[in-house]
C-alpha cells in the first residue's frame, strides 16, 4: 500500500478545516482496504466531529481489517467530543498510520499507546515534516500558550509602505489583497494598533466568500480609540479586544456598553506591554494573530520577539522620498550582529506581486 499517497490525500483534507478549526488542528483522515478508499473525512469545524470520527462515518460498507491513514496522532481524550481512539478501536479498524504526534500533553503518543494496547498496528512518522508544517500555529499554541504572530505588510519595490505624503492604498494588486484576506480568514484575529484605527477607519474583516471574520485586536496604551470608529461600532458583532494601560472608568465603560473587550496590560517603554499581552490573548483561546501593524508596533513586535513570521508583500512600484515610511519604523537597530534573521524563504507570485514569506528565526 502506497502510504504516502494516502496520507497526501489526507492532508489535502485537513486544509479544508483552515480557519474553522481553531484552537485546534486540522487534521483529516483516509480509511482504505485492499487499495479501495472506504471513507474519507476531516475535522470541519471548532467543537464538531474529528475528522477520524467523520471518515468512519462514510464509510458505507464495513471497515472491519482496514487501514487509516491520519495526519496527527488520534485524540484519546474527553473534550467537546468523544476520543477518535475510541471510535477506532470499536470499528475494527486494524492498522493506523500517522503523519505527526500530537503535543498535546493531554495525548503525546497515549493516543498511539491506547491503539497498540488494543491490538491495532501503528505507524507514525509518514510525511511527518508536511504534517507537522500543516498545524505549526496548533503546535506553537499548545507548547506555549501564546497566540502564533505572523508580521505582514506590503511595500514598494524601494520598501516603502506609503509615499511622502501618506498615501497607501492600494500598493499591492488585487489577487495580493485577496491573497491577505484569505490570511485574515485563515488565522484566528488580527491585530493593529490605534494609530491605524484614527488613520483609517478600517473594519479589519474577511471579504471573501465563504470565510469567517477574525477578532480584532487593537494596541491603543492611552485608550485614544474614537467611540465612533467603524470597528467600535460593529464590536457587538465582531469580538474586538482592545489592549489598554488607561484606566479611564468612564471611557472604558462605554467602549464595554458598545460590545468591546478590555484587555489591561502594563506598560514596557511607554507602550502596552505585547509580551504580556499575549499571554492575555492565550487566555482567550486565540492562537494565532496577524499582525497588520503600523511601523512603530511592527518595530515593537519584532523587538519583544512574539513575532514567528513575515508576510512581505511586494509591489512593482517606487515611492521614493526620505521621509516615505518604511515596514519598521521604531529606534530600529545600530549593530548588523543585532538584525532580526529570517529562515526557510517561501516564494508566492500573485500577477505582479510577489509575496515573500520567512520563519522568524528564535521566534518565540
Amino acid at each position: 500500500m502506497n502510504d504516502k499517497k494516502y496520507m497526501k490525500i489526507a492532508i489535502d483534507l485537513a486544509k479544508k478545516g483552515c480557519g474553522w478549526v481553531n484552537p485546534n488542528p486540522m487534521v483529516g483522515a483516509v480509511i482504505v482496504k485492499d487499495t479501495e478508499i472506504l471513507g474519507i473525512g476531516y475535522h470541519q469545524k471548532y467543537g464538531e466531529l474529528h475528522a477520524e470520527r467523520n471518515a468512519i462515518a462514510a464509510c458505507k460498507v464495513p471497515i472491519r481489517g482496514a487501514t487509516m491513514f491520519v495526519t496527527l496522532e488520534p485524540c484519546c481524550h474527553y473534550g467537546k467530543t468523544p476520543p477518535c481512539t475510541e471510535a477506532i478501536i470499536e470499528s475494527g479498524i486494524s492498522k493506523v498510520v500517522i503523519g505527526s504526534k500530537d503535543p498535546n500533553v493531554l495525548v503525546a503518543g497515549k493516543g498511539i499507546n491506547s491503539l497498540k494496547s488494543h491490538g491495532i498496528e501503528v505507524v507514525t512518522g509518514v510525511l511527518a515534516e508536511e504534517c507537522s508544517k500543516l498545524n505549526e500555529v496548533f503546535f506553537h499554541y499548545i507548547e506555549k500558550k501564546t497566540p502564533f504572530v505572523v508580521l505582514k505588510y506590503a511595500m514598494t519595490l524601494d520598501g516603502k509602505i506609503a509615499t511622502a505624503a501618506g498615501q497607501s492604498q492600494w500598493i499591492t494588486g488585487e489577487t495580493a489583497r485577496e491573497f491577505v484576506h484569505q490570511s485574515r480568514h485563515e488565522y484566528a484575529a488580527i491585530m493593529v494598533g490605534v494609530n491605524t484605527v484614527i488613520a483609517d477607519d478600517p473594519l479589519l474583516t474577511c471579504r471573501l466568500p465563504n470565510t469567517k471574520n477574525p477578532k480584532r485586536i487593537i494596541c491603543d496604551t492611552h485608550l485614544r480609540i474614537p467611540l465612533s470608529s467603524r470597528i467600535v461600532q460593529t464590536a457587538r458583532e465582531i469580538p474586538t479586544f482592545i489592549a489598554t494601560s488607561c484606566e479611564d472608568k468612564e471611557k472604558i465603560e462605554r467602549l464595554i456598553q458598545l460590545g468591546c473587550i478590555l484587555v489591561q496590560v502594563p506598560t514596557e517603554n511607554g507602550h502596552v506591554d505585547i509580551k504580556q499581552l499575549m499571554v492575555a490573548l492565550g487566555k482567550e483561546n486565540i492562537d494565532s494573530i496577524l499582525l497588520e501593524g503600523g511601523s512603530t508596533l511592527n518595530f515593537s513586535a519584532l523587538e519583544s520577539g512574539i513575532v514567528n513570521k513575515v508576510q512581505a508583500y511586494i509591489a512593482p512600484k517606487i515611492f521614493g522620498g526620505e521621509t516615505a515610511k518604511t515596514p519598521v519604523g521604531g529606534t530600529g537597530i545600530n549593530e548588523i550582529s543585532k538584525a532580526f534573521m529570517l529562515k526557510k524563504r517561501n516564494i508566492t507570485i500573485l500577477d505582479e506581486d510577489i509575496l515573500l514569506e520567512y520563519d522568524v528565526l528564535g521566534g518565540r
